[in-house]
């Protein structure tokens, strides 16, 4: 079983440690196992998280152990990192070790140089901060989360949710990740390229110019051939307008994101059925298996023959729907 272990440090943001906890421990797998098993360490036995106390289960030592580290952020997070937690933090990536950290918790990854040269992301307020105090490492604040294979980093408290569930469906698939995300009531469908809700000197869109029911629309018509006109003329907008609102509000483009929705029904579609190749291209929306294969391997890094090898698993040969009818994607936005 896949072992997560949550560094705590004294002064941990309670959010940011409890957020992996609940979602990696609750994660199960289409047979019902626990996808997880989730270790919280600390460097001492009782930690303080501000308005309590808490004590770990683990010491450091429980770091070479793991598969996956979680590192949250802190009240402090430009002291110093205390005795023995940069040597376990860079033994553990010495041998391959995950390591991913929320929030401010980019500022403990990045004093073990493990970040210098990669690009990495936190809360946009602290992104300034960490740029000056680790010049060696790319901080990019306008991003929910970045994944550099090995390390991946995270923005503000509720990205760490975003970040986990990632994580997921790169290691169980995107069923498994959306049944996750069920229970965490998060979309799957937001993107490490989304915009931070950073505030900016212009105003916000009035609420009733939301794009969420356009969202939801394409969500539902993402198996028709939709133009950025078809996209546009739904919403009411100019072209250049529904650009604008889209890149304010997901921060891409609306054929992007729609790209990415059909790679998502697509990867659903790979897991849960035995439908040919041709078939999932035509059900995803997609125009041939060609540029199917083409968009597949550039959003998620594989084939589709590989992909479906890799998380087919146990899954039921076809799900149960109606006659003619595909199966709906879990995902909602």
């Amino acid at each position: 079983m896949h072992t997560v272990a949550v560094l705590a440090l004294d002064q941990v943001i309670p959010f940011d440690l409890s957020s992996p906890i609940e979602v990696f421990s609750r994660t199960r797998l289409p047979d019902g196992r626990p996808a997880y098993r989730v270790r919280v360490c600390a460097p001492q036995e009782e930690v303080d998280a501000g308005v309590f106390r808490i004590r770990a289960a683990y010491g450091l030592e429980a770091l070479a152990e793991a598969d996956t580290i979680i590192l949250p952020g802190t009240a402090a997070p430009t002291l110093p990192l205390p005795a023995g937690v940069r040597e376990a933090l860079c033994a553990a990536a010495a041998t391959g070790t995950r390591i991913a950290s929320v929030c401010v918790g980019a500022f403990v990854l990045a004093a073990t140089g493990l970040l210098d040269g990669r690009r990495a992301t936190t809360h946009w307020r602290a992104a300034p901060l960490l740029a000056e105090r680790h010049p060696e490492v790319t901080v990019d604040p306008d991003v929910l989360y970045v994944d550099e294979g090995q390390f991946l980093t995270s923005a503000g408290a509720a990205a760490a949710l975003d970040l986990c569930l990632h994580m997921i469906r790169k290691d169980h698939g995107s069923a498994v990740a959306a049944d996750a995300a069920r229970l965490s009531v998060m979309p799957l469908e937001r993107e490490g390229g989304q915009a931070q809700f950073i505030v900016h000197t212009r105003p916000p869109a009035p609420a009733g110019n939301t794009l969420e029911p356009l969202l939801r629309w394409l969500e539902e018509n993402a198996g028709r051939d939709l133009t950025l006109d078809d996209i546009a003329a739904r919403a009411g907008l100019s072209t250049r307008t529904l650009n604008r609102r889209f890149r304010e509000q997901t921060g891409t483009t609306p054929l992007q994101w729609l790209h990415r929705a059909r790679v998502r029904h697509a990867q659903y579609l790979l897991e849960t059925t035995s439908y040919p190749v041709e078939r999932i291209a035509a059900q995803a929306g997609f125009g041939s298996p060609t540029a199917f294969r083409d968009r597949f391997r550039r959003v998620v890094g594989t084939s589709p023959y590989a992909y479906r090898r890799a998380f087919r698993g146990e899954r039921p040969t076809n799900p149960r729907t109606p006659t003619g009818t595909a199966p709906q994607h879990p995902t909602t936005v």
